[in-house]
């Protein structure tokens, strides 16, 4: 593509607009012949440093910021801009050119974007669909998977993404839109067909000031990112759901486990031993589903997913059918059976609110199933993060259990030790023990359940890492689990 085609009025250029542009880069390290290179300041560096790399690389072209730097070389073209983060995600848009040309389906909340985006992924398929997912877990274009490398990637690679899904004759993408690429302008200049908001609860706040700083840079995608002629789709059992309902313009589908007057309420459900049976209220129709998904938390994504199918008017006979095939991601409360007498479940549950709403769902489930057995709960907190969850989570997981162990999730550069005495600081009851070893704490919940037990292993869910001091090391919970529970038998 030509530069000259790329650019905006407000950009300040000097030097030749018709050079040929054949990729764009925020890394010096990935830049190729013709480049055009954008400098963006990271977490941990200043991408205007690099720029004298990118030009010796290849790069045609380079944007900055004018309060940073001044140009200095008169071979390649200068864009002058007042934030590089909105250039690089004009740019990116400009570029790539796919984002008009699909149904674009933005997903944001601290829980269960993933969950809610495989079950609208599964809804559209059924309803004979080719839909591409960005998410946490992978990326899928079609049923091909990719590696996921961020929640969304940043400005080039996700409009990258579209640009492939789109040759690939997706129509439908479903991109769980993530707090920091809201607050970094990632998927800036993308115009979103459909916005959901799950839920708002403590999580990052060692990026975002405040949880309010963190609700606006979620209410971006309802304000600035969706078409006018979008669907904002919002769960208003959720404090921070009302607040985006009342601040929304645009159509809105309201859902709701306690108000009957929210457009789509869940009238009555029951929770079994290996599916949950929902009736839903959708504007004075009832609909009957039944999942084999399990848990409250799911029974909140299930309805995301059918307020979204809703809106989109895809029939009830096909929702009901593809909800009836649906199963969990990996890692969302995925139950692992290895022919124990005695229930497992891994989750991603990582945040004060998740791990409560789990736990809350795990005792809901065990009330339902009559079941006399514990709760035995096995989790860690994460280094180098929010450190002020770690003594809410241990509360709450030591109140709502029977028994836990507390161990080491992904410790980064902290000491396990000194994240497990802060996650003791919260802990009121004498249920707990401490295996700092995560891999001999799933061995020992295994030996320690028994008959009609629920083990509930939280924190990493899909995750096969763990980071320790700067490396990653494969681990994998559900591996472990799967080698322990065989042992038995």
């Amino acid at each position: 593509m030509i530069l000259k085609e790329l650019l905006r009025e407000d950009f300040d250029v000097k030097g030749d607009i018709n050079r040929e542009i054949a990729y764009i880069s925020y890394n010096s390290k990935d830049i190729q012949e013709s480049s055009l290179f954008v400098a963006i300041s990271g977490e941990n560096t200043d991408g205007h440093l690099f720029v004298e790399e990118a030009i010796k690389k290849g790069s045609v072209a380079v944007v900055y910021e004018k309060d940073r730097f001044t140009p200095y070389n008169s071979s390649v073209t200068w864009i002058g801009v007042n934030d590089t983060r909105d250039a690089l995600a004009w740019l990116s848009s400009r570029f790539y050119g796919a984002g008009e040309k699909l149904k674009i389906i933005g997903i944001t909340g601290t829980n269960g974007k993933t969950t809610t985006s495989y079950l609208i992924r599964q809804i559209l398929k059924k309803y004979g669909k080719k839909t591409g997912v960005i998410g946490t877990i992978k990326y899928l274009i079609d049923n091909e998977e990719k590696a996921a490398i961020h929640t969304t990637p940043e400005a080039p690679e996700f409009h990258r993404l579209l640009y492939e899904m789109l040759q690939r004759g997706v129509e439908y993408v479903i991109s769980e839109v993530s707090s920091h690429a809201l607050a970094l302008k990632r998927v800036d200049y993308t115009q979103f067909d459909v916005a959901v908001f799950t839920n708002l609860s403590r999580d990052h706040l060692d990026f975002h000031k405040d949880m309010e700083d963190y609700f606006q840079a979620k209410k971006r995608l309802f304000t600035d990112l969706l078409k006018k002629e979008g669907i904002a789709v919002i769960n208003i059992d959720d404090e921070y759901g009302k607040r985006l309902a009342e601040q929304v313009k645009s159509e809105k589908i309201l859902y709701s486990l306690q108000n009957p007057e929210a457009h789509i309420y869940v009238k009555n459900y029951r929770l079994k031993f290996k599916e949950t049976e929902i009736v839903f209220s959708l504007q004075n129709e009832e609909l009957f589903v039944k999942t084999p998904l399990l848990g409250v938390p799911n029974i909140y994504n299930v309805t995301s997913a059918v307020s979204v199918a809703f809106g989109l008017n895809i029939p009830p006979d096909i929702i009901v059918s593809a909800l009836l095939e649906a199963n969990s991601p990996e890692g969302r409360f995925e139950r692992v059976d290895e022919g124990q007498d005695f229930l497992v479940f891994i989750d991603y549950a990582h945040t004060p609110d998740a791990l409560e709403r789990l736990l809350l769902s795990v005792k809901k489930l065990k009330e339902d199933l009559s079941n006399d057995g514990r709760i035995i709960t096995v989790f860690g907190c994460g280094g180098n993060r929010d450190r002020g969850k770690r003594p809410q989570m241990g509360r709450i997981a030591t109140e709502l259990s029977d028994m836990v162990i507390l161990t080491s999730d992904n410790p980064r550069w902290e000491e396990p030790g000194e994240i497990i005495k802060e996650i003791e600081d919260g802990i009121l009851k004498d249920n707990y023990i401490v295996v700092p070893d995560r891999a001999v704490s799933l061995w020992i919940a295994t030996k320690i359940c028994k008959k009609g037990d629920i083990l509930i292993v939280a924190g990493k869910g899909h995750e096969d890492y763990q980071e320790i001091k700067g490396k990653r090391y494969h681990f994998s919970d559900k591996e472990v689990l799967i080698k322990a529970l065989k042992g038995m038998h």
